[in-house]
C-alpha cells in the first residue's frame, strides 16, 4: 500500500470515528428504543448509506429516500408532487396510512370535501362521514433551509410508521392518514448543506464562532428569492407555499404542524402558543391545541426532554404556516427545536447539543401528535364540521354580509385580489351586468364575496381592515417598554389585503341579486385591443399593473413607447391620467403593431385603445417636452453583506416576477469603488449599515454617477444611510424627547436634585437622544403630491407598511420634493398598532423623496415598498422610479 493510500485511509477512518463520536445517537433504533423494527425495510442507512442523524441529508438524497419507501411499501405510501421550486426542484409530499385506508384514499378525499361544505352536506350525512372517515394530520418540515433537523425527522417518522411492528403504531395508521411534506424549502437546504460541508474539517466544531455555525450571505433560511416562506401564506407569492395551500384545500387535514429550529441555547417549544391570539381562532380550536400540547408533554416527560410553551411564537398574524389552516377549521401549530446548526454545538452552559438530538426530539414530537390525532379521531372530525357550519352562520349574521370590489378603478389589483381569495379557499363571484345594492351603483365586472360560506373566518382575517390585539396584552407591552424591556409583539400587526393592494372594498348587509359567474384562479385577466386598425397609434391608461406589465413587455420586445408626465384629454378617447402611454405607428414603422399589441394585451391584462388622430384638447400633445420616450433601462441592485437579504430578495422578485423585468445583482465588495457604469437605475435595498462597506470615496463616486444622469433608488433604512452619507439632503430623526426630560450634564459629578414623587422619578430616568422605538409593522396612510411625475398614476392616498424605526425629516424645497408623506395623526393608522410616540412623530414625515442631482436624481422610499412582495399598492410608485424617472434624465 502506498504512503498516500495509507494516509487517505487513516484520515477517512479518523473522520468517520469523529462523526460517530460527535453524535450521541446513531441509527433508527436509538431514536426510539422501545420501537420494534425487527422486519424493517428501507432504512436511511440501507438507502443512503449512513445512519439517521449522522449526516445532513441533501434534497436529492431525501427524494431518493422517499422514493425508496414508496417502492418498499406500495400499498401504504403515495408520493404526490405539488410543484417546482424556483431552482427546479420537485416539491412533494408523502401520504402514509394503512393499506385499507390507502386503497380507499379517493373516498377519503371526497369525504373531507363533503365535510368541508355544510351548504352541500346534510347533518345526517355529516354524521355518517364522521363515523367512517379517518382523521388526518399534515406534518411540514424544513420551511427554513438552515433549520436542518426537521427534514431528517421527516424521514425517521415515515420509516417508523411503516416499520414499527407494535400494535399502537398500526392503530394510528388505521385511524389516521398522515401527510408528510419532508422539505418545504429544498433550494435553501441545498444552499446550506453545500456550504456547511465546505467548512467542515477533521472534526466537527462545537464552537459557535466556527465557520460551520456562521453562514455567508444569503443564509439557507430563505428560498431562491430570499423569502422567509413562513410569512408568505396570505400573499402566496412563492411556489413552495402556493402549491402546499392547493394541497391543503384538497384534503383539509385536521391538524397541521410546522416544525422549525430556534437558537441552540434554548430547549423545545410546542403548543399552546403565546399571546396575542387572533380573535378569529375559536375556543374549540384552543381546546384541541391544549390536547396536543399535553400529550406532547407526556412523551417529553418520559424521555427527559426539556420544553416550554406560551412564552413566544404567537398565532396572531395569519401568514404563518402554523396559523393559516386555523381559519379553515383545522388546528395548526409551530414546533421549535434548539438548533445545533451543524453536527455539534456548545451551549452557554457547556453542554453539547447535537444534530441527532434535534432529529430525535422532532421525531418524538411528530409521533406524539400523530397519537393525539389518532385517539381523538371522531372529536377532531366533529370539530371540523362544526367549525365550517358555524362559519356559514357567522357570515349570515355579519352586519356586512357581502363585500363588493368594483373592478373599474384598478382592474389589475381587483382581479389579483379576487383570484387570491379564490386561491385561499373562498368563493367569489363576478357580476356580468351593472347592479345597485345598498344605495350604490356598481359596474359589470365587479367582484362579490358573500361571507355566508365555510371560509368566512379566512375571508375576515384577510379582508377586515383591523384585527385587534387584546387590550391587556398591549398594556403589558407598554409596561415592558417603561422598564426598557423588548416588547413581545412577534410580527406585523396589520395585513389587510385590500389596504395593502390599495383597493376600495364596500360592505353591504345584503347580497346583490345579479347575474354572476364564479371566479376561478387567474391573477391576470386577459386585456383587449380596441380599434385595432387605428391610423395614428394607441393609448394606455397608467395607474395599474396591467399597464406596468405592458411597459416592460413592450420595452423588452423593442417597441418605442412614450409616457406623459401630465394628464391629457384626447379628442376621441377622452381623459387619460398622468403617466399614460402613447404608442404610435410613426415611432414603430417596422412593426405590425395591431398583431403585437393584441398579443401583449392578452398577456399583460392591459386595455389598449387605438386612436385615429393625435389631437389633444387638454394637456400635452404627443410631441411635448412633457412626453418622454421610454427606453429599456439597465437596472442594478446591491447584493451581499450588509444588504438585508429579505429586502433584496423581495425587491428582485417584485421587479423580475411581478413586473417581468431583469435585475443585475452586484456584490457590495464590487461597489466599493462606486463603479456603476452601464447602469441607468441602481437600487440600494435596506441594509444593516452600508458604512460597513462603503466609504467617502464610494459616496463621491455615487454622486458623480447620479450627476451624470443616473437614478439612485434607496429603500427603507438605506434612505437613512443616504441621508447620513450626504447623498440625500435631509436628516434621520431621533425620538422626540419626552416632556420634562433634559439632556444630562456631561460632567462626572452634578448638583444634587430633589425627587419628590415616583412620577418625577420615572421622568428623571427617561432615556434621551435615542432612536424611536421599533415598530413590528403596521399599515399607515400617506398622502401624495400629485403634481410630480413620480406620482403619475398614483391615487391621492397610499397605504404603506411602517416597519422599524427609521423616520426622516422632510427634505427642503430647495433640495428636492416630498412626493408622499405620512398622513396626520387622526388618519395615520390604516391597520395594526403603533406606539403613541410613533403616532406623534410620524405624521407629515416623508414616505417618498425626490432629489435632483445634476442630470440625475436620488429617489428615496423611507419604507420598503416591496416588503414581503405584498404591498401591491406601492408597485406603481416603484414602476415610476424604475422606468419613467430614467426617461426624464435623457
Amino acid at each position: 500500500m502506498s504512503v498516500m493510500k495509507k494516509l487517505f485511509l487513516t484520515l477517512s477512518v479518523a473522520a468517520a470515528s469523529a462523526a460517530v463520536a460527535s453524535d450521541q445517537l446513531s441509527g433508527a433504533a436509538s431514536m426510539l428504543p422501545e420501537a420494534n423494527y425487527s422486519n424493517g425495510k428501507a432504512s436511511v442507512e440501507e438507502v443512503l448509506g449512513y445512519s439517521i442523524g449522522t449526516k445532513i441529508t441533501s434534497p436529492e438524497a431525501m427524494s431518493r429516500y422517499f422514493e425508496a419507501l414508496a417502492a418498499a411499501f406500495p400499498d401504504q405510501v403515495k408520493l404526490l408532487d405539488y410543484g417546482k421550486s424556483w431552482e427546479g426542484r420537485t416539491l412533494y409530499y408523502a401520504v402514509i396510512s394503512s393499506a385499507e385506508n390507502m386503497a380507499n384514499f379517493d373516498n377519503f378525499v371526497g369525504n373531507m370535501q363533503r365535510l368541508a361544505d355544510p351548504r352541500k352536506t346534510s347533518q345526517q350525512e355529516a354524521q355518517r362521514l364522521i363515523a367512517e372517515t379517518p382523521a388526518s394530520i399534515w406534518l411540514s418540515y424544513g420551511v427554513h433551509g438552515n433549520e436542518i433537523s426537521s427534514p431528517e425527522a421527516a424521514m425517521m417518522t415515515a420509516y417508523h410508521l411503516l416499520n414499527d411492528q407494535r400494535p399502537q403504531t398500526k392503530d394510528w395508521l388505521q385511524n389516521t392518514v398522515v401527510f408528510i411534506d419532508p422539505l418545504q424549502n429544498p433550494d435553501g437546504r441545498a444552499r446550506f448543506v453545500q456550504r456547511y460541508y465546505m467548512t467542515a474539517g477533521l472534526e466537527h466544531s462545537a464552537d459557535r464562532r466556527s465557520a460551520e455555525h456562521n453562514e455567508p450571505w444569503p443564509s439557507g433560511r430563505t428560498n431562491h428569492y430570499l423569502f422567509d416562506m413562513n410569512r408568505d401564506w396570505i400573499a402566496l407569492t412563492q411556489p413552495e407555499i402556493k402549491g402546499q395551500v392547493d394541497a391543503l384545500l384538497k384534503y383539509y387535514p385536521l391538524v397541521f404542524v410546522d416544525l422549525h429550529e430556534m437558537g441552540g441555547d434554548s430547549t423545545y417549544y410546542f403548543t399552546p402558543e403565546a399571546r396575542p391570539y387572533n380573535p378569529l381562532i375559536t375556543e374549540q380550536q384552543r381546546e384541541t391545541l391544549n390536547w396536543i400540547g399535553k400529550n406532547n408533554a407526556s412523551w417529553f416527560d418520559k424521555k427527559g426532554f426539556d420544553y416550554f410553551t406560551r412564552e413566544i411564537f404567537d398565532a396572531f398574524y395569519p401568514g404563518y404556516g402554523a396559523s393559516w389552516p386555523l381559519y379553515h377549521g383545522s388546528v395548526a401549530m409551530t414546533y421549535e427545536m434548539a438548533s445545533a446548526r451543524g453536527h455539534r454545538f456548545e451551549r452557554k452552559d457547556g453542554s453539547i447539543l447535537t444534530y441527532a438530538d434535534g432529529v430525535q426530539q422532532h421525531f418524538v414530537a411528530s409521533l406524539s401528535t400523530i397519537e393525539t390525532v389518532s385517539e381523538r379521531r371522531q372529536a377532531l372530525l366533529e370539530k371540523f364540521w362544526n367549525y365550517r357550519l358555524s362559519a356559514i352562520k357567522a357570515g349570515e349574521d355579519d352586519e356586512q354580509r357581502a363585500l363588493i370590489v368594483a373592478a373599474d378603478d384598478d382592474p389589475a389589483a381587483a382581479r389579483k385580489l379576487a383570484s387570491l381569495l379564490v386561491e385561499q379557499g373562498a368563493d367569489v363571484q363576478q357580476a356580468q351586468e351593472n347592479f345597485r345594492v345598498c344605495g350604490t351603483d356598481y359596474p359589470a365586472g365587479s367582484y362579490i364575496i358573500d361571507k355566508a360560506q365555510p371560509a368566512y373566518r379566512m375571508i375576515s382575517t384577510l379582508m377586515d381592515e383591523q384585527v385587534d390585539m387584546a387590550r391587556d396584552f398591549i398594556e403589558e407591552q407598554e409596561q415592558r417598554r417603561n422598564n426598557n424591556l423588548p416588547d413581545q409583539i412577534y410580527d406585523v400587526t396589520g395585513w389587510s389585503l385590500p389596504l395593502m393592494f390599495n383597493v376600495d372594498v364596500d360592505g353591504c348587509d345584503d347580497v346583490p341579486r345579479v347575474d354572476s359567474v364564479a371566479v376561478s384562479e387567474g391573477r391576470i385577466a386577459p386585456g383587449q385591443l380596441l380599434n385595432a386598425d387605428a391610423e395614428v397609434g394607441y393609448l394606455v391608461r397608467w395607474g395599474d399593473m396591467n399597464a406596468g406589465r405592458l411597459v416592460t413587455a413592450a420595452l423588452r420586445q423593442g417597441l418605442q413607447l412614450k409616457q406623459s408626465e401630465l394628464a391629457f384629454t384626447h379628442e376621441q378617447a377622452g381623459k387619460y391620467p398622468s403617466g399614460s402611454l402613447v404608442i404610435t405607428h410613426a415611432d414603430n414603422p417596422d412593426v405590425e403593431l395591431p398583431t403585437v399589441l393584441a398579443q401583449l394585451a392578452e398577456q399583460t391584462g392591459a386595455t389598449i385603445q387605438g386612436v385615429d388622430t393625435s389631437w389633444i384638447t387638454e394637456g400635452p400633445n404627443f410631441g411635448s417636452g412633457n412626453v418622454h420616450g421610454l427606453f429599456a433601462p439597465n437596472i442594478g441592485m446591491a447584493w451581499d453583506e450588509p444588504v438585508s437579504q429579505y429586502n433584496a430578495g423581495h425587491t428582485r422578485y417584485v421587479i423580475e416576477r411581478q413586473m417581468n423585468y431583469p435585475v443585475t445583482a452586484i456584490r457590495t465588495d464590487d461597489l466599493r469603488g462606486g463603479d456603476l457604469a452601464g447602469f441607468d437605475v441602481f437600487i440600494l435595498p435596506a441594509s444593516a449599515g452600508y458604512d460597513r462597506v462603503f466609504n467617502a470615496e464610494t459616496v463621491a463616486a455615487f454622486k458623480r454617477w447620479v450627476a451624470d444622469g443616473g437614478v439612485l433608488v434607496t429603500l427603507g433604512n438605506a434612505s437613512g444611510w443616504a441621508a447620513e452619507a450626504g447623498l440625500l439632503n435631509t436628516k434621520v430623526e431621533r425620538a422626540i424627547p419626552k416632556e420634562g426630560v433634559e439632556k444630562p450634564a456631561e460632567e462626572t459629578r452634578v448638583d444634587g436634585t430633589e425627587i419628590t414623587s415616583k412620577a418625577q422619578l420615572m421622568t428623571e430616568i427617561q432615556a434621551h437622544g435615542v432612536n424611536p422605538d421599533w415598530v413590528s409593522g403596521a399599515l399607515v396612510n400617506a398622502d401624495v403630491d400629485k403634481d410630480h411625475f413620480l406620482a403619475a398614476g398614483l391615487k391621492q392616498r397610499l397605504v404603506s407598511l411602517f416597519n422599524g424605526n427609521t423616520i426622516l425629516a422632510p427634505i427642503d424645497i430647495n433640495h428636492g420634493r416630498n412626493i408622499a408623506w405620512f398622513a396626520d395623526k387622526e388618519a395615520l393608522i390604516a391597520s395594526g398598532f403603533l406606539w403613541d410616540e410613533t403616532q406623534q412623530q410620524l405624521p407629515y414625515k416623508p414616505l417618498l423623496i425626490w432629489q435632483p442631482m445634476g442630470e440625475g436624481m436620488v429617489i428615496s422610499f423611507t419604507q420598503e415598498p416591496t416588503y414581503r412582495a405584498y404591498m401591491d399598492g406601492l408597485n406603481m410608485a416603484l414602476m415610476n422610479a424604475l422606468f419613467l424617472a430614467p426617461a426624464t434624465t435623457r
